[in-house]
């Protein structure tokens, strides 16, 4: 579980590029086969093409529930960012590895694969979990089939500790997210008789102006949780497109909306309201003009928000081994409220910061990987029943 342990594991981590539009069959390889060496059997979970794959690998005895070290394998894209250092070799500068993935996660990733043989070392009373996924960066898509099998076992785990990029910092909670399509049919005509058309962008419009309104209701006050930043749940329009040419009444348009929601709010609702505001005020008024006008909603990805009490198993376990009880939330989303979901009790906490993650350059530093380790390292002592050394 040394720094070189680990920094070595990341450079290889590093060196496959599993950006979630591609396959990470090669890096899921790389840490089977890592694996296999040391003695430990691995479980693929594919997606439907089988050009991607979940792993899921036990430690320790299987008779009962033990704790899950979780994180994705995929990266976001670097088309178009100014890297000064090829984003897919590890670059070491001044106490800093350079690289996409470092922070977001596969930082943490190659710290816990450094641990295994120290896991391995020791007679565990409850077992450690190593599950990596793909799909996190597009929807958190790929850990749904790998959670659909865990459910269904005997012994599901106790509790889930995610290392996304948090300083190390314990975290809690963060908000759940929706993100939804609005494609808009209008009706085309020459734009000097613009009456007898259905201007599709500017029921869009309409659309959007009640997107504004609903966040203004969501952004009361009293809808207040002093726990998030922002403290309430969030709307906003992302992307647009429609029309043809000025002198055309656009017959299309369609735009994207996420919900950034508290975990105590269904972000259903801000689709459902703006559904029926569809319904009752503007498809009517739509389809007087061309009957076969209409609004439609698609979904396009959503994941539930997480909230661990801190008087938790979990929460408890998490301020010892990370040394701190400080606990908070953070801004993005992670698979944790699947886990949640599924039955298993979820905390966050990993090297390096978000601040690094998703830019041009992204790095971690070998402080903030050292430091993952030895979280690890206590863990291990503390699977091992040995929690009063901590």
């Amino acid at each position: 579980m040394s720094e070189s342990g680990s920094r070595a594991l990341l450079e290889r981590l590093v060196g496959f590029a599993t950006v979630s539009r591609d396959s990470n069959l090669e890096l899921i390889a790389f840490i089977r086969d890592y694996l296999a060496e040391l003695g430990v059997e691995s479980e693929l979970f594919y997606n439907a093409e089988r050009t991607k794959a979940n792993l899921f690998a036990t430690i320790g005895p299987r008779d009962r529930s033990g704790v899950v070290l979780s994180g994705h394998t995929d990266v976001v894209p670097v088309d178009g960012q100014a890297w000064t250092v090829d984003p897919f070799r590890l670059t070491d500068r001044e106490g800093r590895l350079y690289g996409r993935g470092t922070a977001d996660m596969k930082g943490f990733i190659a710290s816990v694969l450094a641990a295994v043989p120290g896991f391995l070392e020791r007679p565990l009373q409850m077992p450690v979990h190593l599950a990596f996924s793909y799909d996190e960066e597009v929807g958190c898509l790929g850990v749904r089939p790998m959670l659909a099998e865990l459910e269904s076992r005997p012994h599901k785990p106790w509790l889930c500790l995610i290392g996304e990029p948090t300083e190390l910092k314990p975290v809690l909670g963060h908000k759940g997210k929706l993100a939804m399509r609005c494609q808009v049919q209008g009706a085309a005509c020459h734009s000097a008789y613009a009456p007898q058309g259905v201007n599709a962008i500017e029921y869009a419009a309409r659309l959007i102006g009640k997107l504004g309104e609903i966040g203004a209701e969501l952004a009361r006050p009293e809808r207040h949780d002093e726990r998030f930043d922002p403290p309430f749940s969030t709307v906003q329009t992302g992307t647009i497109k429609g029309g043809r040419a000025l002198n055309i009444v656009p017959a299309e348009c369609e735009f994207d909306f996420e919900v950034r929601a508290l975990p105590n709010f269904d972000a259903r609702q801000v689709a459902d309201e703006l559904q029926s505001f569809a319904e009752t005020e503007l498809v009517p008024k739509m389809r007087v003009v061309q009957p076969d006008t209409g609004i439609r909603l698609q979904p396009l990805s959503a994941y539930p928000g997480l909230a661990t009490s801190p008087d938790s198993e979990a929460a408890q376990l998490l301020a010892l081994i990370s040394g701190s009880a400080e606990f908070g939330t953070v801004a993005f989303g992670t698979e944790g409220g699947l886990y949640d979901q599924s039955g298993i009790p979820t905390v966050v906490c990993g090297p390096g910061s978000m601040d690094q993650g998703h830019k041009p350059d992204e790095f971690i530093s070998l402080e903030q990987l050292a430091a993952c380790d030895a979280m690890l390292h206590r863990l291990a002592l503390y699977l091992q029943g040995a929690g009063a050394l901590l």
